[in-house]
């Protein structure tokens, strides 16, 4: 059985636009995976109290078979092969490969929450959701407040 799956991607070190054409190709090769559907790459100021350089950053559609916890292993995969390295939260990092949503599922477990917890503090997500159909609304209903 397959789900549709929106990932996040950003990037704000190096050659970002090849970095992210890295990771959509890396993704589309990822086992029972398709990447159906790409937002335009959009350039956004960064988030949290640590300075740095504007993001690039992007969201992908995906239709997949693996599980939640599979695909988020692997997306950190794709991350280490661009040289991600976890330092600090909000830092700088070469990628950034989010799972925003997983089908119509809610996962609230230590290390994996789904919906992203910072859905809703992202508007340039809720932008990029819209260009691909898709909605946190849509996926799992309202959000939780």
């Amino acid at each position: 059985m397959s789900v549709v799956a929106a990932v996040a991607l950003g990037s704000n070190l190096g050659d970002r636009a090849a970095i992210l054409a890295r990771a959509r190709a890396a993704i589309a090769r990822l086992a029972g995976t398709r990447v159906e559907a790409a937002s335009a790459v959009e350039e956004t100021a960064p988030l949290g109290p640590v300075p740095q350089g504007p993001y690039l950053n992007q969201m992908l559609r995906l239709e997949t078979g693996l599980g939640p916890w599979t695909l988020l292993a692997l997306l950190l995969e794709v991350e280490a092969g661009e040289g991600r390295v976890r330092r600090e939260r909000w830092g700088p990092r070469t990628l950034d490969c989010d799972l925003v949503l997983y089908g119509r599922q809610r996962v609230e477990l230590p290390d994996l929450k789904v919906p992203h917890p910072e859905i809703t503090n992202r508007p340039f997500w809720q932008r990029e959701l819209a260009e691909l159909g898709l909605s946190l609304e849509a996926a799992v209903g309202s959000p939780k407040t």
